[in-house]
């Protein structure tokens, strides 16, 4: 049973991250959010970039894929650098190459998933803790005008920690079945899908 069930579970995996990485270029934008303002833009933000989403979800992916301590210090190290990241960007600090460094994190994350790298914690750590910068940039830089700092960031470290927490159950839910062959084809469809936003125009 279980064998059946990886067998499709690895197709679709591997197709879904270029599904997603061929939405409409208006999604990648992040359109303003109408009427939102603080906590609410904030948390919609990363949610309506398929670059933002794959990134995030990818972190806990590699987070169940190296086990033990990486279950929570990827997830914890985005979230403390993308918020180093977000007060630079709330600032008006400039990040040259920040939408470059977004996309290279799906490619990476996808490429380490893909050959199930075992490096040390601090590393993996560290490596998710600076792709993380350019995506807090992205966020604070593309704050509301009328919404609060604070409120915005709460929202924005929230969607954050819901698409980690999405990456964390889908690798799980893939050892539950025994399907963890398909993380090869998963990360090699996540690098794919960052390797489109690099060559595409925006």
């Amino acid at each position: 049973m279980k064998r059946l069930l990886a067998a499709p579970l690895s197709a679709s995996a591997a197709a879904l991250p270029a599904v997603l990485a061929l939405l409409p270029q208006a999604a990648l934008a992040h359109p303003g959010h109408g009427a939102a303002t603080g906590a609410e833009a904030g948390f919609l933000h990363p949610l309506m970039g398929a670059d933002h989403v794959l990134a995030m979800v990818a972190v806990g992916l590699l987070a169940t894929l190296r086990g033990g301590r990486a279950l929570w210090a990827l997830p914890l190290s985005f979230l403390a650098l993308m918020s180093a990241g977000a007060g630079l960007g709330m600032a008006g600090a400039a990040l040259p190459y920040a939408e470059t460094g977004i996309a290279l994190s799906i490619v990476v994350f996808g490429l380490a998933a893909m050959v199930g790298l075992r490096a040390p914690v601090a590393l993996l750590a560290a490596l998710v803790g600076i792709f993380a910068v350019f995506h807090g940039h992205a966020h604070g830089s593309e704050m509301p005008e009328t919404a609060s700092g604070l409120s915005f960031g709460i929202g924005f470290l929230a969607a954050t920690a819901l698409l980690h927490a999405a990456g964390l159950g889908l690798g799980l839910a893939m050892a539950r079945i025994g399907a963890t062959r398909a993380a090869p084809a998963l990360g090699a469809g996540v690098a794919a899908a960052g390797f489109a936003l690099l060559v595409l125009p925006a």
